[in-house]
């Protein structure tokens, strides 16, 4: 337990300071009304459903370093590193192409008017992000599977003080800077993502200058034979973050076609239960790293171990989590808003995400096990099902059909979620035991 916490903590702070940027942005835009909070959750909301593909391509490096190391083998770690770092250079430009075409769409999408136009502007911006977005993610990966999270943890942190500082001068204007609104805050978090790529590549040549194959040894060619290894375990893990985040994505926009305050509410209180997330999520990279280490050191009875014991630390926060946003709702909204109307509408809709916070924290972990094995096929495959065969057309019926509004679409997506997490702890236990009992 104190090695996987010692992984852990840094790791879960870490995905809190990534969330924290997210948070950033929706706070300090919200003294630009209603319309600019719903902006920005949408336009994050488009960005990462394209965006996290990218990342998620990069999850494969959690495997192959963290199984390389764990084996003693250093070399080849920094093998996967430069083929990462390929690949980010690769994937940015149809993303990039992508993000340029999408803004005309909210309109079409019925979206309200003046949001539209804030989200547009909004996701223009941010797509300057792509390229250090990746590189990060890939440097991070790396420094993640040899076990070195402290440095992550710092970046993470350090860069919500870079983009609050960027958010303050830039959306309303301060110090002689231009007030660019909802732009201004897009173009803050774009300065904290280079910062976030080039503080966590001086990490990695300090790290690797006095290993036995030296900084030259991550400079290396292409090589298809590793590019074609990362691709076959992270587009599983990639699709699957996709579905699930797209999943939201649609729910923002469906949102979007009802007030703006009912949009208000859900993307701060889908933000709320985003920040959550964040620790089991962490818990889901630990997870990643010390069950691949304990199966390349072919500790398989460990490697079950350490995957049960990152799924119960991940369902007793969610467990507390869930009990916070019950009992005190108004002091969480009001870090966010004092709109009556939006509160009156995410205090209920908090009380649907406490409901389905455990069943978040299950199936979240149990993801990060499941790749520490190498199975990204079955987490991606689950959540095609869960959210686009039951979750979001339940949701739709719902809101749209039965009058529920926001709150049927929310039901929708927590019965997804329930159904989710039952099946991938299921498949964990199943392959878990196989392994530790018959290798």
């Amino acid at each position: 337990m104190r090695s996987l916490l010692r992984l852990a903590i840094p790791v879960v702070l870490a995905e809190l300071g990534w969330f924290s940027m997210n948070i950033v942005d929706i706070i300090m835009v919200g003294g630009l009304g209603p319309a600019a909070i719903g902006a920005t959750g949408i336009g994050n909301s488009a960005f990462y459903s394209f965006a996290v593909f990218g990342m998620g391509i990069l999850l494969g490096l959690d495997t192959l370093v963290s199984q390389s190391f764990g084996a003693g083998d250093r070399e080849d770690c920094h093998r996967s590193l430069a083929q990462g770092v390929y690949l980010s250079l690769i994937m940015t430009v149809p993303l990039m192409i992508l993000f340029a075409f999408m803004p005309p769409l909210f309109g079409k999408l019925g979206i309200n008017n003046e949001v539209s136009a804030l989200a547009s502007t909004f996701l223009t911006t941010l797509n300057w992000s792509t390229l250090p977005l990746l590189l990060y993610a890939t440097f991070r990966r790396y420094l993640q599977g040899i076990g070195h999270v402290r440095p992550v943890m710092f970046v993470l942190v350090s860069s919500n003080l870079v983009n609050w500082l960027g958010n303050w001068l830039l959306i309303e204007g301060h110090w002689g800077f231009p007030g660019l609104g909802v732009a201004g805050s897009a173009l803050s978090t774009c300065i904290a993502r280079v910062y976030m790529a080039a503080v966590l590549a001086a990490f990695i040549w300090w790290f690797e200058r006095k290993t036995q194959f030296g900084v030259a040894s991550l400079f290396r060619k292409p090589d298809t034979k590793r590019l074609g290894a990362l691709l076959r375990l992270g587009c599983p893990a990639a699709t699957q973050i996709m579905l699930e985040v797209g999943a939201f994505g649609i729910a923002a926009v469906l949102a979007g076609r009802l007030t703006p305050a009912a949009l208000a509410a859900h993307e701060i209180s889908i933000n709320c239960a985003a920040f959550t997330y964040m620790v089991p999520l962490g818990m889901a990279s630990a997870a990643a790293v010390a069950v691949g280490q304990s199966i390349g050191r072919r500790e398989f009875p460990r490697a079950r171990r350490e995957g049960y014991m990152a799924i119960a630390l991940g369902c007793a926060f969610m467990c507390c989590s869930g009990l916070c946003f019950w009992l005190i709702p108004l002091p969480i909204l009001h870090i966010y808003t004092f709109d009556a109307g939006v509160l009156e509408i995410g205090t209920n809709l908090l009380a649907i995400a406490a409901i389905f916070q455990l069943f978040d924290g299950i199936q979240t972990v149990t993801t990060g096990a499941l790749r520490g094995f190498g199975n990204t096929r079955t987490p991606m495959l689950i959540n095609l099902a869960g959210y686009y065969c039951l979750g979001l057309p339940v949701g739709y019926f719902l809101c749209f059909n039965s009058r529920y509004g926001i709150y049927g679409l929310w039901v929708g997506l927590s019965a997804a979620l329930i159904i989710i997490a039952i099946y991938l702890f299921y498949s964990w236990s199943r392959e878990s035991r196989k392994l530790a009992f018959n290798s």
